[in-house]
């Protein structure tokens, strides 16, 4: 008896993802859906926080990502891997945070034109209290907010990359486009990076990395 336990405690520990999906879809299995958002919460919870620049909203999609896991879980096939496919989840509910984001802009940046404080809260903004200051001299965040600035196809390709550390290989897989545009993208989100931080760092070197390279901790910012 306690060697057919402990067969099939090593067999439900040996699952690989993409089996514990298939019990989720096909039994509805919440010991192997809970198994797997142990696994994966960390993982997607900053991602979105890195996509959306708000740990707060990144937290709150990380719990969306795995309600429509659950949800959907009759449409998940195994064609591929289980990473992928929640990869993907995530990021395009990310993309949808980020288009409404866009939209409450575009709805105060108008209504602030018709009231004609446009300007007055420009002014504003261009003027951080003291703690912001503070908080800006930090080259994590100058990091940070300077990563908020790329468009999203470029920040999701470094996210995936230097936060999430994921292969080129990979990131194209679950942004379905090629790796060589993959490569490509990732050059392009690195330069634009550091033209953006250049004239913040006071005359420190931006690493130019290769786009299949990390960029190490005592390089000249930290990802």
């Amino acid at each position: 008896m306690n060697r057919l336990t402990i067969s099939t405690l090593s067999l439900l520990f040996s699952r690989t993802d993409e089996e514990a999906m298939w019990r989720v879809k096909m039994h509805d299995d919440h010991r192997e859906f809970a198994r797997l958002v142990g696994r994966w919460e960390e993982p997607i919870r900053r991602l979105c926080a890195r996509m959306t620049g708000d740990p707060h909203r990144g937290e709150d999609l990380k719990q969306e990502t795995f309600a429509r896991l659950f949800v959907k879980r009759k449409d998940y096939e195994p064609t591929g891997r289980f990473s992928t496919y929640l990869w993907r989840i995530a990021l395009n509910l990310c993309h949808d945070e980020l288009r409404r984001q866009e939209r409450r802009r575009e709805f105060v940046r108008d209504g602030a034109e018709a009231n004609g404080d446009g300007e007055a809260e420009e002014c504003a903004a261009d003027t951080p209290g003291p703690d912001a200051r503070a908080a800006e001299l930090e080259e994590g965040e100058l990091v940070r907010q300077a990563l908020l600035q790329l468009p999203e196809m470029y920040r999701a390709v470094l996210v995936l990359r230097h936060y999430q550390d994921l292969k080129l290989a990979k990131i194209a897989e679950i942004l379905e486009i090629p790796e060589g545009t993959v490569n490509s993208r990732m050059a392009e989100a690195l330069a634009r990076l550091s033209r953006i931080l250049e004239p913040q760092l006071n005359g420190k070197r931006v690493p130019t990395t290769r786009p299949d390279r990390p960029v190490k901790p005592n390089e000249a910012f930290v990802l």
